[in-house]
């Protein structure tokens, strides 16, 4: 993996949107995102929409070439489209798409991103990295003992119809050349014990526990004398597992921030202080965390590390990591 000399990250999609918050000097707010993009007058149909969900889009600069690809793109093509273009994002500059793991709030928007890629690129091939088991069948299984069928992946046949080249793996690749890592399976080692109330369903029509979601895969980039940044989904294997795989992966190079969803919501809330306290070992200098988090562990972790080190994420919003000075 080579390490970039700039990281630019625009949070396509996330469950909450926040225009007037102030915000570190290497972010702009969604309201500094559209009045860069041309919007001229404050109204309902000009800012982004806020879905559960996620979708970014990451641009790294490497000796002044530019690499991009999409992780993740939020539960529907309707945000994307609307988001995008209010961003202003270049759609035909993606190179590549990736997807965290198999559940629509992720990967439900990529169709609709794959043809907005195609549209600008010259109608070329798209790859597309994804664990062959996201797309099996899923559920969950309420408080109140009931089972809520979660929307399935769109198919493999129906990414190949509209121009993407799927790459199915359980092995960690290099994409763009090794300007991004993208993870392979996650070993589970620490406390962490998965997505409880999670189901899968099994070829005898019945619905299994299906906690690991063992396509969870994870993005890396290294910024140069920075270090590694790690961009995750939902956590679903625990962000503890996925700090410790990273640490493993790359022995020799410094954790510098943590971007994403970290699942500490709902039947997880209960791991909230062993989680935020477990952070610690890793020294994160920056986390970016939304989505699937939950106010309540959001707190907790502005609570630990500090407003200096914590900026929740908010959809229109684009950060930007530059490498250190020599």
């Amino acid at each position: 993996m080579k390490a970039v000399d700039e990281l630019r990250v625009d949070v396509l999609m996330d469950n909450t949107t926040d225009m007037l918050s102030t915000r570190p000097t290497n972010v702009l707010s969604e309201m500094q995102v559209l009045m860069e993009a041309g919007m001229t007058e404050a109204s309902g149909e000009a800012g982004c929409a806020a879905l559960h969900g996620l979708g970014l889009v990451l641009t790294v600069t490497i000796d002044g070439t530019t690499r991009k690809i999409l992780f993740d793109a939020g539960p529907d093509g309707y945000g994307i489209r609307r988001n995008g273009t209010a961003m202003g994002l270049e759609f035909g500059d993606i190179e590549a798409m990736a997807l965290s793991h198999g559940h629509y709030d992720h990967s439900n928007g990529l169709l609709t991103a794959l043809e907005l890629i195609r549209e600008s690129n010259g109608d070329q091939e798209v790859p597309f990295y994804v664990h062959p088991g996201a797309f099996v069948h899923r559920a969950l299984r309420t408080m109140g003992g009931a089972i809520l069928r979660v929307q399935d992946v769109p198919s493999i046949e129906s990414f190949e119809e509209v121009g993407a080249k799927v790459i199915l793996s359980t092995e960690s690749e290099e994409l763009c050349d090794g300007a991004f890592f993208l993870s392979g399976e996650i070993p589970r080692t620490s406390f962490e014990d998965g997505y409880r109330n999670h189901l899968r369903l099994q070829e005898n029509g019945e619905w299994a526990p299906d906690p690991l979601v063992i396509d969870e895969r994870f993005v890396v980039v290294h910024v140069r004398r920075k270090g590694l940044v790690v961009f995750t989904g939902c956590s679903h294997a625990g962000i503890i597992n996925i700090l410790s795989e990273v640490e493993s992966l790359f022995p020799n190079i410094p954790l510098y921030g943590v971007i994403g969803g970290l699942h500490l919501s709902a039947v997880n809330e209960d791991r909230i202080p062993m989680t935020v306290n477990a952070m610690r070992q890793f020294d994160p200098k920056m986390l970016i965390v939304g989505h699937c988090t939950g106010w309540r562990a959001v707190h907790a972790v502005v609570e630990e590390f500090g407003e200096a080190i914590v900026d929740p994420l908010s959809v229109g919003s684009r950060h930007t990591i530059r490498a250190a000075d020599a």
